[in-house]
């Protein structure tokens, strides 16, 4: 039986155990808060004292840290080090294409980036999507585990591929996101209710995957709170530096990160992906909800 280990035992990483456990694989697990431990037990995986126990006792080893800096910290840090030359490392966390061929440049071809779409509901039901940076070999040995707790798994390219995918992807969601916020704002001042309008974007050339599938959870008043605003920033951080790198125009994707940043300037570091929505109703002095 393959040696599993987890670090980062947040609200995806429990659910990851589960999935895992419920396999038939024994996993051992830590968190940098030891209040955690007991949600690894109950998930049916054994609990470490750190993390560089967990990484020396893996031979198939998933991190799924918060996000950039403290996937960097790891990176940078002894558990790493303490990783078999044999073992495999899978990182599921959101971060950069640079720092994910850094992460290469560490562990070679036996590193993984493979940041997950879906959510924590979607990682309960192992039907997460896995976008994958790597090694299509190293991908294809360790496919028969990810099939454990994910539906889709896409094999897109090199080392940070698989980060840079899935930070365009939610881009374009928090744009989508923004964007049908301002829609619905001026159509609710012109007497248009928000649910109305929904029912009639939806089909139409302003349809989304925003529009279909979260935009209800905001008319019923919940602005996502599985993800903090600060790690939204983060991300749209990320990918306005990997653009002015690549020298490429990014005049939207620059609003949007913006916009964002005001919103935890006014709020704080609070959970929600919603929260510039939130902003933008504050600004308007309108909420958005199903009824008008």
């Amino acid at each position: 039986m393959t040696a599993m280990g987890v670090v980062g035992v947040g609200r995806i990483g429990a659910a990851l155990l589960t999935r895992l456990a419920a396999a038939g694989h024994h996993v051992i697990a830590t968190d940098i808060r030891p209040e955690r431990r007991g949600v690894v037990e109950k998930s049916g995986a054994e609990w470490a004292r750190d993390a560089v126990t967990v990484a020396g006792g893996s031979q198939l080893l998933f991190t799924v840290l918060p996000g950039i800096p403290e996937l960097r910290e790891f990176a940078l840090g002894p558990a790493l080090s303490a990783l078999g030359d044999d073992a495999v490392w899978i990182d599921m966390t959101s971060a950069s294409v640079e720092l994910g061929e850094e992460c290469a440049r560490r562990h070679g071809s036996r590193y993984l980036d493979a940041p997950i779409g879906g959510g924590v509901q979607a990682m309960r039901a192992g039907t997460v999507t896995l976008y994958v940076g790597g090694d299509p070999d190293v991908l294809r040995a360790s496919t028969p585990v990810l099939r454990s707790f994910a539906g889709k798994i896409h094999h897109v390219g090199g080392s940070g591929k698989g980060y840079l995918t899935k930070l365009l992807i939610n881009l374009l969601w928090f744009g989508h996101a923004t964007l049908t916020t301002e829609v619905l704002l001026l159509a609710q001042r012109h007497g248009q209710r928000p649910d109305r309008m929904r029912e009639l974007l939806l089909g139409s050339a302003g349809d989304s995957a925003y529009v279909g599938q979260h935009l209800p959870a905001l008319l019923d008043g919940d602005y996502l709170r599985d993800f903090g605003l600060d790690r939204c920033v983060e991300e749209l951080d990320s990918v306005e530096r990997s653009a002015d790198r690549a020298g490429v125009p990014h005049p939207l994707t620059s609003a949007v990160a913006e916009l964002h940043r005001t919103a935890l300037r006014h709020f704080g570091p609070v959970d929600g992906e919603l929260m510039a929505t939130a902003w933008l109703e504050e600004q308007a002095g309108i909420e958005l909800r199903g009824e008008g």
